[in-house]
C-alpha cells in the first residue's frame, strides 16, 4: 500500500476509505474473518507453524482495538500478546533485540507485538535515546533478525496504523473526557504530537529500509476504526493462509477405531468440513 514507485508514503494513503455500509455489515464481515482466522490458527497449531504479528502506529491509532478483534476468536493457548514499552533496568545494558528473542513464538503459536523492535528506529531515534550511528545500524540488524526468523519458517506480518493529526487530537480529547479511557493517555503521548514531522520522517525511512520481500510493511489508514479493523483482519488472514492448506487434518484412524469400539458407533468423516 504505497505510491507509484512502490514506497509507502503517509501523505499518499487514502484516509477517506470507508466501504462499510452499516454496523450490521461491519459485524458480519468481522465475524467471517474471525472464523477464518480461527481455522488458520488451528492449522498452525496442528502443523507446528509459527507466526509473528508486529503492530506499530501513531498513539491512539487503534492498535489495541485491532489486536482485541484478532484475538477474540482464538484459542488462548495458541497466541501471546506482548505490549512493549521502555526496556526494564536489567535490559538496558543488553543489545536492544535481546528482550525480543525471549518472546518469539513456540511451535504452533502466534506472537503478537503491540510495538516492537522498531522502537529503535522510531521513538529511540526521534527522542535521542539512540545516537545516529546506533539507529542507522539498526536497519540492517533488524533485517538480519527477521531474515533469520523467516528462513527458519516463521511468518512475519508487519502493520503500521496511520491516522491524521486531527483524528489523533479527537481521540485524545475523547480519552480525556472518558474516565475509563484516561489511563490510555500519557504525558509521552502528548509530547510526541509536537514532533509529528520528525516521526513521519522516521516512519517512512523505516518503510524504505525494512520492508522486505519476506517481511513487507503494510500501512493501514485508520481514521475509520471499522475500516481499519476489517483491513487488518484481511491482511492477517491473507498473509497467514498464503501457501498453507487450511482444511482440517484427517481424523487419526487409531483414535477413530478406538472411539468406535468405546462408543459403539461408526462415523464417516468429511475432511472438508469446518466447525
Amino acid at each position: 500500500m504505497g505510491n507509484g514507485n512502490g514506497k509507502i508514503r503517509l501523505d499518499k494513503l487514502d484516509m477517506t476509505a470507508e466501504g462499510i455500509g452499516s454496523k450490521d455489515d461491519y459485524e458480519r464481515r468481522l465475524a467471517k474473518l474471525q472464523k477464518d482466522l480461527l481455522h488458520i490458527q488451528q492449522t498452525y497449531w496442528h502443523e507446528k507453524r509459527r507466526a509473528i504479528l508486529v503492530f506499530e502506529g501513531w498513539d491512539a491509532a487503534g492498535k489495541g482495538g485491532c489486536i482485541r478483534r484478532l484475538t477474540e476468536p482464538l484459542d488462548p493457548r495458541g497466541f501471546h500478546v506482548w505490549p512493549i514499552g521502555a526496556p526494564a533496568a536489567d535490559e538496558q545494558g543488553k543489545h536492544y533485540l535481546y528482550r525480543f528473542w525471549t518472546k518469539l513464538p513456540a511451535p504452533g503459536t502466534f506472537a503478537i507485538f503491540d510495538r516492537s523492535w522498531y522502537g529503535r528506529v522510531l521513538v529511540e531515534r526521534v527522542e535521542g535515546f539512540a545516537d545516529k550511528e546506533q539507529w542507522k545500524r539498526a536497519y540492517d540488524e533488524i533485517n538480519q533478525f527477521e531474515k533469520m526468523l523467516t528462513d527458519d519458517g516463521v511468518r512475519i506480518i508487519k502493520i503500521f496504523m496511520h491516522i491524521t493529526p486531527d483524528e489523533q487530537l479527537n481521540r485524545f480529547r475523547e480519552r480525556l473526557s472518558n474516565p475509563y479511557k484516561r489511563w490510555k493517555l500519557t504525558e509521552e503521548d502528548l509530547r510526541n504530537r509536537a514532533r509529528w514531522d520528525d516521526y513521519s520522517k522516521a516512519i517512512e525511512a523505516m518503510f524504505d529500509k525494512t520492508s522486505t520481500e519476506t517481511a513487507p510493511w503494510q500501512a493501514v489508514p485508520a481514521n475509520s476504526k471499522w475500516h481499519a479493523r476489517l483491513k487488518v483482519m484481511e491482511i492477517v488472514t491473507e498473509a497467514l493462509s498464503r501457501g498453507v492448506n487450511i482444511a482440517p487434518p484427517p481424523i487419526d484412524l487409531t483414535v477413530a477405531r478406538i472411539a468406535a469400539e468405546v462408543l459403539g458407533v461408526h462415523l464417516t468423516f468429511d475432511t472438508n468440513a469446518k466447525d
